[in-house]
């Protein structure tokens, strides 16, 4: 190892044990790697490179499906998903913990945020389950890992993010590659739900389907305008009427109009706070893909990604083992690391070996995405589970052997996602993209 490479690790996990912020980690150990370089002006580059990252067209769209995201959990959306959610699987024994994983499913594919999935229909169900038998603690545990299939299901934040940083790779493509393996993590989660309603914690509730269910044609209609801006966003992206940038916006108009002119649960008066939330997301998601970019540099400047994979295929050439490898190092890493600072580092190093594999760039950013959401659910840098316990006034400590069966559920999915090649590139393929 030399001594450049050192420094890097040394001040990144330095300032990461400083709990710095991990955008400023990447950026300081960034530059204090290019200083020991000394061929090149230092602050220049690091500017030069934050500046060119973030000025990418496809980024656009990252602030306008937040601020659309916003706008659909604060009118009313949300809800009348969740209605939608209770008449398809409500009348099931044990049914309002399917409904949960569906409603997530549902507003996290319309918001594509997994912190708004767990905030929005955690608030409402975690309550609401735990008064119908369900633990708390399991309840909390479904919430914060069905809220991570929003990821997969378009349109998602993460997958435009990891677009830009493997250039070539279709916005589009990937959203359709994304279909059915959110739709696998969620069906083996409801699976993992069945099972885990017979403990004896929860057997209250498996007699159980949700009362007071509304007729099926009112829940239908009233989840129909939120269901609608799928179709419309994909829609139009597929059909070449809009870039996914252009369909960004449109969303925000959409989520508009529903949440203050039909709805009315949206006033005027809240747009500066609305706004507000969303600059500061939106303000974290650019400084990180900017800090990151001037790594990525670094990294690349150094050979780093041409090491790596030289080193994983000197391990072996079998795909299958080499993939499970990167899958084992990229699980060990979301457990410290959040999904964004994580593609943005790691799809550079790791995606050359992939690609050198015959592994389709798209079907590998569906891996990282998988794999990734995992980690936002297991200690320590959990994001979606430290904020389940806040909705749900519990701990991490009595909500993780809660979580344990939801975790061997997401990693099924993900061997699957990353062994049966066509969950990820059939659509695709089929909408010739």
């Amino acid at each position: 190892m030399n001594a450049e490479i050192l420094v890097l690790i040394v001040v990144f996990a330095g300032m990461l044990m400083l709990n710095a912020p991990v955008a400023v980690a990447i950026g300081v150990s960034a530059l204090a790697m290019i200083a020991t370089l000394g061929t090149v002006p230092t602050g220049f580059l690091v500017a030069e490179r934050m500046t060119n990252g973030i000025n990418s067209f496809p980024l656009l769209a990252i602030p306008f499906f937040i601020l659309s995201g916003i706008l659909m959990g604060d009118g009313g959306m949300a809800r009348r998903l969740m209605d939608f959610a209770a008449v398809l699987v409500g009348r099931l024994p044990g049914g309002l913990a399917y409904m949960n994983t569906l409603s997530c499913m549902l507003f996290g594919a319309v918001s594509g945020s997994a912190a708004a999935a767990v905030s929005s229909i955690g608030g409402f169900m975690i309550p609401q389950m735990e008064k119908k038998g369900y633990s708390r603690e399991f309840a909390v545990a479904l919430t914060a890992t069905s809220a991570t299939t929003g990821l997969l299901i378009p349109p998602s934040n993460i997958m435009i993010v990891y677009a830009v940083v493997a250039s070539g790779v279709s916005v589009a493509g990937l959203f359709m590659a994304g279909v059915l393996p959110g739709l696998i993590v969620g069906l083996l989660l409801m699976v993992a739900s069945a099972f885990l309603v017979r403990r004896p914690g929860n057997r209250a509730a498996l007699t159980q389907g949700v009362s007071g269910l509304p007729p099926f044609l009112p829940a239908l209609f009233g989840a129909l305008p939120s269901l609608a801006l799928i179709v419309l966003v994909l829609g139009g992206i597929l059909g070449g009427i809009f870039s996914p940038t252009e369909a960004s916006s449109i969303a925000v108009a959409y989520a508009w109009f529903f949440g203050a002119v039909i709805y009315r649960e949206v006033k005027v008066a809240h747009l500066p706070s609305l706004l507000l939330r969303s600059a500061k997301t939106t303000s974290v998601v650019m400084l990180l893909v900017g800090a990151s970019q001037a790594m990525s540099w670094v990294l690349t400047y150094e050979d780093i990604p041409q090491m790596v994979s030289s080193a994983l295929l000197g391990v072996s050439e079998n795909p299958i083992m080499v993939l499970l490898l990167i899958n084992v190092l990229l699980l060990v890493v979301g457990t410290f690391m959040d999904m964004t600072p994580a593609v943005l580092i790691f799809t550079p190093i790791f995606l050359p070996a992939a690609i050198k594999l015959g592994v389709d760039p798209m079907h590998f950013g569906i891996i990282m995405i998988a794999n990734l959401c995992i980690g936002l659910c297991t200690p320590p840098v959990g994001t979606c589970l430290f904020l389940g316990c806040s909705v749900g006034r519990t701990t991490i400590a009595r909500v993780v052997p809660s979580a344990i069966p939801f975790f061997i559920a997401m990693a099924i999915a993900l061997m699957l996602i990353t062994y049966v090649p066509a969950f990820s590139l059939w659509l695709p393929r089929i909408l010739g993209l």
